[in-house]
């Protein structure tokens, strides 16, 4: 058994929700943000990396420009073989940009502090960045 916690994370960005719905899901788009290579399937049930790996998981609900909802796992120590959490991205547009909520059930409480921080320092700075010119 692993004891894990939640993560919940809001950004705003000034984009519009296609636009980040299509860099998180677009395989090219996300490694040119992330700067790192991804390989993202865009059907149910298919597969993801991103950062060359070191993050992985698989698609479980895909609502075009409102919600994707993936299980996830990094792939240092912390985690447990064949341990899973569950990331939800949800996207409300108002007034020309969206608010990003972002839910991250089942991370495992090593890992705690260094995911939280981390989609803190490696995704949303990145994404604003790519998205908002």
């Amino acid at each position: 058994m692993v004891n894990t916690k939640t993560i919940e994370q809001t950004v705003t960005i000034k984009a519009s929700p296609h636009d980040i719905y299509e860099a998180l899901m677009d395989s090219e788009k996300h490694s040119r943000f992330t700067g790192a290579p991804a390989n993202i399937s865009r059907e149910i049930g298919g597969s993801f990396t991103a950062y060359d790996g070191a993050l992985s998981g698989t698609t479980l609900e895909l609502v075009p420009d409102a919600k994707i909802v993936q299980s996830w796992r990094g792939s240092d120590e912390g985690w447990t073989p064949g341990h899973y959490s569950e990331v939800t991205f949800t996207f409300e547009e108002s007034h020309g940009e969206t608010k990003l909520n972002f839910v991250q059930t089942g991370v495992p409480e090593a890992s705690y502090e260094d995911i939280s921080q981390g989609w803190q320092t490696y995704y949303w700075p990145k994404l604003k960045a790519f998205l908002e010119f």
